[in-house]
């Protein structure tokens, strides 16, 4: 089957209720990915940490939850290609609802941290679930269009996350999250499994092997290219912004946004650089340029991040919104890896690439940690010399990978 034809059993109504599900879970699976970083200060204190304690538990709770997510990344891609999308899109949301309100009963850290990598386990599937789905759904010439609505809707939880925890407690804010998930999965009824999964499945094809993927060297270097070309956009989320407070006083700010208030610019301008992307992306058929026109955007607004962005409150916030535009190829960077693999490993791609990049933030962070004593470099120089890595790699890997607009997802990986 041509991946141009929708099939006879899906009908438009039936793809769109796709698209609503896969953004609507995106959103609450961003809610609870960026809660914890809105929370991180207010939960810990709350639960007997010292001041001085708070970025190094801070950075074992994260760290955690992208552990989490790294191993949930392969466990659901499998599942994804051996079972179905629809059974890791509804699954990862039940998981991670349940593993949020669970969060919100915390007393301590080391409850804290299990409960972080259970939810981390749980966020992993949702996005390369609801993207593999949508994308097989769709025609070829209007995917990206479906993807891009998946990641700018998905964005946007970001915004409800930063606005109920400065409305409510940190543990009511996770049920809140929690309660999100669960009523969603409501909407599961009407959607349809995917025609081309469907024929994979009923064949002898083996499907869902992740260690196929390093069998061959070509398949090897654009699986790592993909991961590499998302790295940056999880050290400025991850380590410019979430820890904002430390980097800004480093600096000498005296005053520094509230971490939620940044968190929120920065997604709120990623919802409108997805949109954008997508968008321009479709209009030039071009995935690769597209990024890498958002990727220069990103790493022009690191280095002003260390300069002019530190001057002010205001200034400050107006930078994270505009890393946050500049991190809007993400949609474009998972729509690419659902379009680089065959149907038989599409799943296992599409949903460990994204969480490969989330779960990259552990070993950012440990340089951070490491970089940042080396010869004395200090928090704001060791932030930036883990930056220079970062995007240095990410350049030349987004060079080795093919474009991908217009691709036929009708092909097995032999």
């Amino acid at each position: 089957m041509s991946s141009s034809s929708i099939g006879p059993s899906v009908s438009p109504t039936q793809i769109g209720l796709a698209v609503l599900v896969a953004a609507l879970g995106y959103f609450v699976d961003i809610y609870d990915l960026i809660l914890f970083s809105i929370v991180r200060v207010q939960s810990l204190t709350a639960i007997g940490v010292e001041k001085k304690d708070l970025m190094t538990k801070g950075i074992l709770l994260l760290n955690m939850q992208m552990g989490g997510m790294l191993i949930g990344g392969i466990l659901w891609g499998i599942l994804g290609d051996k079972k179905g999308r629809l059974s890791v899109l509804f699954g990862s949301i039940l998981m991670y609802s349940l593993a949020n309100i669970a969060n919100g009963f915390v007393t301590s850290v080391p409850s804290y941290a299990i409960l972080r990598f259970i939810a981390g386990v749980g966020l992993a599937g949702e996005l390369g679930a609801g993207v593999t789905l949508v994308a097989e759904l769709l025609p070829k010439e209007t995917r990206g269009v479906g993807t891009t609505i998946i990641a700018s809707v998905g964005l946007l939880g970001a915004g409800l996350a930063g606005l109920v925890a400065k409305t409510f407690d940190w543990r009511t804010a996770y049920f809140i999250g929690g309660a999100l998930g669960l009523a969603l999965l409501a909407l599961r009824l009407g959607v349809r499994e995917s025609a081309l999964f469907q024929g994979v499945a009923s064949s002898e094809v083996q499907r869902g092997n992740f260690f196929a993927l390093f069998r061959n060297r070509r398949r090897a270097i654009r699986f790592l290219s993909l991961v590499f070309v998302g790295l940056p956009i999880w050290y400025c989320v991850g380590i410019l912004v979430t820890f904002s407070p430390e980097i800004g006083k480093a600096m000498g700010m005296t005053e520094v946004p509230p971490v939620g208030e940044s968190i929120v610019s920065m997604y709120v301008g990623g919802a409108f650089g997805d949109l954008l992307s997508g968008l321009l992306s479709q209009y030039l058929k071009k995935r690769k340029r597209v990024i890498f026109l958002f990727f220069a955007l990103l790493a022009f607004m690191a280095v002003v991040y260390f300069t002019w962005g530190t001057s002010s409150p205001t200034a400050f916030r107006r930078t994270c919104f505009m890393m946050g535009f500049g991190i809007g190829y993400w949609a474009l960077f998972v729509t690419m890896a659902a379009e680089q693999f065959g149907t038989n490993l599409r799943s296992t791609t599409t949903t460990t690439v994204p969480n490969f990049v989330r779960g990259a933030l552990v070993p950012l962070t440990l340089a951070f940690e490491w970089v940042k004593h080396v010869d004395r470099l200090g928090v704001r120089n060791g932030a930036i010399a883990v930056g220079i890595g970062t995007f240095s790699l990410a350049l030349i890997a987004l060079m080795s990978l093919e474009e991908t607009f217009g691709k036929d997802l009708d092909f097995i990986e032999e």
